[in-house]
């Protein structure tokens, strides 16, 4: 089976681009209880995107990953239940309440979508994973923090659990639902969808004595991740699902990350052809410079000088003028293309022989080095129309014909005989012609043949209704298998043995069926979520992989660190140097 390239959509039309683009699934957010919650759709749209996924095999997942309140998880299993009448694939979830609740429907003997594991739920330890995988769950969405090797062990331990893993986008600094910064700063909570996002601002690192180590710097800011030359090592240490992070990103942005990877991948695990009228390079879309994180080990992961767009490397500065300056470059620069440098940007104004323009005064010398965050070229580019296809054969045989498409299905119908041509030849070239104009429809034909002598005479606008009602009766049959043959549902679920004995307010407990679930799984539970109540002890805001003090180069230092903000508030750092682990404590 080939790998699933599965694509984030904020809205109906990035979705749909999204799979003219190559996606084999889409996952988006429905009304409401998204991880995003700028990012919600109406079941109509939903719908929309449902029907049009589906003409290719392509899968549609909702996000339904936050921790909820009693209420809200009531809530969240009746629009369960829409959703599943419209047909989607699957739902992401984090709350293990609503879990629980979606259990006692499943064993009820109620018909689910498969239920995916979202990496909010912290599935970073293979004991959460065969956990998991013990219940009964369809998939599990690995932490992005993973290395080859674990994933490689995790996948040993469960050879027949579905397992994601993101491979490209924005990087949360933190374990994925262990984040707390933001809910304890302002109340905004990650696991509620809302995060602040403070690991994108400036702070200063000082020794907790006071001395100074690095001042007004962005220390908590991660490179955007890019696994595209890691895409055989992982598929062979067994994900199934390569996941573009981005429901918030724009449609261009999709569209020119997802044509990327479906070219590097090849043929995907649903069915068409996507055309398309740009070279994607996911340099020229929104990153923050790239790193490929712990797949191999620690690495370079971060971006302390800007939390903004870098683009694509350009060159350097070699010569500085009043209002203009040159740049050695291999490439093509343009009016209105952004440039980024030290941490700051302009506006291209004008380009003339080999001087460029800026729109406003900029401090530049010679040796600079610059970026481009925004391509006006490729930006225009990106605006023209992409579709998908699917291919089919034609074949005429007597009074038949046939047509199978590119996943072996095929339908057939008998013409009737009515007059014979006068013109015979002349008539199958128009029955070639007028059959291979599929036009915007959902196929593109690959090879007609004719092996009838004679066909019957039909007018050319006869012709034309015959092919779109034999297209038409093809998607339905297409639509048809896929409801049949190919659409997966979720199995029963049984309660499992949990790995911790007891859990604090770690564990995201929002609600009393998550309170329950823990019990029934042999699990006590300490507090509920940070959320619902701060502990009065201090307590761990952040579990980080990356490493203040390796970006620092003090790994050897024994001084002990704090973070202080804009407000000048002081975060302790504590750091785990066996496991090269570092939390963001509450403040002091």
């Amino acid at each position: 089976m080939n790998t699933e390239l599965l694509a984030p959509a904020k809205d109906k039309l990035t979705a749909i681009e999204a799979i003219n683009c190559g996606a084999d699934a889409i996952y988006i957010g429905a009304s409401s209880f998204g991880a995003r919650k700028n990012a919600p759709n109406s079941l109509d749209d939903i719908k929309d995107v449902v029907d049009y996924a589906h003409k290719f095999w392509v899968k549609v997942f909702v996000t339904i990953n936050t921790i909820l309140t009693d209420s809200e998880v009531l809530e969240a299993i009746e629009l369960i239940k829409k959703l599943t009448q419209i047909g989607i694939d699957a739902i992401i979830i984090q709350d293990l309440g609503l879990l629980d609740k979606l259990m006692e429907l499943l064993n009820s003997g109620y018909k689910l979508p498969a239920i995916h594991m979202s990496t909010q739920c912290d599935n970073y330890l293979p004991q959460k994973v065969k956990f998991f995988n013990n219940m009964g769950v369809s998939r599990v969405i690995l932490a992005r923090e993973s290395s080859l090797e674990q994933i490689k062990q995790i996948n040993l331990q469960n050879p027949n659990l579905e397992l994601e893993a993101f491979v490209h986008g924005a990087l949360c600094v933190s374990m994925s639902g262990q984040c707390y910064l933001s809910q304890y700063i302002g109340g905004r909570s990650a696991n509620r969808g809302e995060c602040a996002q403070p690991c994108r601002k400036k702070y200063t690192v000082e020794t907790i004595d006071g001395k100074i180590i690095k001042k007004d710097f962005y220390a908590l800011c991660l490179k955007d991740f890019n696994a595209s030359d890691k895409t055989k090592e992982l598929i062979d240490a067994g994900i199934c699902s390569f996941k573009i992070e981005g429901r918030l990103k724009d449609v261009g942005y999709v569209k020119n990350i997802v044509s990327y990877y479906r070219q590097k991948l090849g043929k995907g695990c649903s069915s068409g052809k996507s055309f398309i009228s740009f070279v994607p390079s996911p340099e020229k879309s929104f990153n923050r410079g790239f790193t490929e994180y712990f797949l191999k080990g620690r690495e370079e992961c971060f971006n302390q000088e800007s939390p903004k767009s870098k683009g694509e490397y350009l060159g350097d500065v070699i010569e500085v003028k009043k209002n203009c300056f040159k740049l050695k470059t291999n490439k093509k620069i343009n009016p209105q293309d952004g440039i980024y440098f030290n941490g700051e940007g302009f506006m291209v104004n004008k380009v003339e022989g080999t001087f460029i323009y800026p729109n406003r005064q900029v401090n530049l010398k010679k040796g600079d080095k610059l970026w481009r965050n925004f391509d006006s070229e490729f930006e225009k580019e990106l605006l023209k129309p992409t579709k998908r296809q699917i291919a089919i054969k034609i074949e005429i045989k007597s009074n038949k014909i046939f047509i199978i498409d590119e996943d072996g299905i095929n339908i057939s119908q008998t013409i009737e005989q009515k007059e014979k041509a006068n013109n015979p030849e002349r008539l199958k070239e128009t029955f070639v012609k007028q059959f291979s104009k599929t036009g915007e429809s959902d196929f593109y034909v690959e090879n007609i043949k004719i092996e009838a002598e004679e066909l019957p005479f039909m007018p050319v606008a006869e012709i034309n209704s015959l092919r779109r009602f034999l297209l038409e009766k093809l998607m339905e049959k297409r639509v048809d298998i896929y409801y049949e043959k190919i659409k997966q549902w979720q199995k029963p679920l049984i309660y499992s043995e949990y790995y911790l004995k007891e859990v604090d307010y770690k564990a995201n407990i929002h609600n009393k069926f998550a309170k329950s679930f823990y019990e029934k799984s042999g699990t006590k539970v300490l507090e509920t979520s940070l959320e619902l109540k701060i502990p009065s002890r201090q307590i761990e805001l952040m579990h980080c992989k990356h490493c203040i003090k390796y970006s620092l180069n003090m790994c050897k230092s024994p001084e002990k660190l704090v973070l202080k903000d804009e407000y000048n508030t002081i975060y302790p750092l504590k750091f785990d140097c066996k496991n090269c682990e570092m939390f963001i404590l509450s403040k002091i």
